[in-house]
Order: C-alpha cells, then structure tokens, then sequence
C-alpha cells in the first residue's frame, strides 16, 4: 500500500478503469443450471461504478482470460467501453489497450485478484485488488479494498478514483 498522497497523485490521472471478472466483478464462484449452463453473479454497484466513472468522462474495460457470452452481455449493458476476451497474458494486451484508448499505462487502474493479474497490476498507473485477492497481489498494488470480489470491489475503487478527481463533486451520477 501507499501513502494517500501519492495515492490521490495515481488517482487524479486516470482517464480508463480495467477490471479482471471472476473474483473481482463475481465472487469466484462457478453456479452451474442443471443443463449444465454456467452462470455468474455480478453486484449492481459495480455497474453503478462503471457509469459514474463514464458519467464523468472515466471509460473502463473488462480484461479476462475467459470468452464468455455472459460477460459479454453484461458489459454490453452496464455500458463497459471495450471487453478484450480470452487474453491469457493480460499484460501483453497492455500496448492495444493504450492505442485503443490513446492513453499512457500510468493513465489506467486495474483492479485484480489472482497470479494471472500480477504483471497487469505492475504497469499500471494505479493497481487494485479486493479484500480476498491472492496475498502476492495484496502486497503488489497500490490500494486493497475492503470488501470482496463481488460484492462491490470495483464500485470502491471507482468511488475512490472519483472523489481524487472530484473532491468538492457531491453527486457523480
């Protein structure tokens, strides 16, 4: 963790909010239906999260290893600008997500919660992770949550990039 006036310095600059999925917009979990259908739990403020970051000219993009037409129906509707599906090594994804955006890495935030998200978190300009990431992620990033994957992680984080940005800003939405 960090110091809050480098956290606020980190916060005050992001222009696009990344987020891995399970474990951080789900609790990880894996429900199936007993036709074998998968299915996933997403939190509401999380997607409140990701429309007042949009609401205040914050895009954000789902990077996951998984393709996956739930997440994919999910982003469409809770207005996520970009899912990039099926990236094994996030951070080689890091160079297309920059020209997509035309942002510099110490422009986003990444919220994570696993060893496949290590090297994302290292490169950008604000890492995250929810109260029940891995451990090595806990002492990698900038900023722990409180609260666990699923049950609002990435509304935390979003809140938090906002009221850096917006200090004197009572209403996001």
């Amino acid at each position: 963790m960090i110091s809050s006036k480098l956290l606020s310095q980190k916060c005050k600059k992001i222009k696009l909010v990344l987020t891995d999925v399970d474990g951080v917009l789900t609790d990880g979990g894996r429900y199936y239906s007993k036709t074998g259908e998968e299915l996933k739990k997403f939190h509401v403020r999380d997607g409140m999260g990701v429309n007042t970051l949009l609401r205040n000219n914050i895009k954000t993009a789902i990077v996951t290893k998984e393709n996956s037409t739930i997440i994919k129906k999910w982003a469409k509707d809770m207005n996520i600008s970009k899912t990039y599906s099926g990236i094994t090594k996030k951070e080689l994804s890091l160079k297309k997500i920059c020209n997509d955006f035309s942002i510099s890495p110490f422009e986003m935030a990444f919220i994570g919660d696993d060893i496949n998200d290590l090297k994302l978190l290292k490169l950008v300009g604000l890492s995250s992770t929810p109260k029940d990431g891995i451990m090595l992620c806990k002492k990698t990033v900038d900023y722990v949550c409180k609260v666990n994957g699923g049950f609002g992680a990435f509304r935390e984080l979003s809140d938090l990039i906002l009221s850096y940005q917006f200090p004197k800003k009572k209403d996001w939405y």
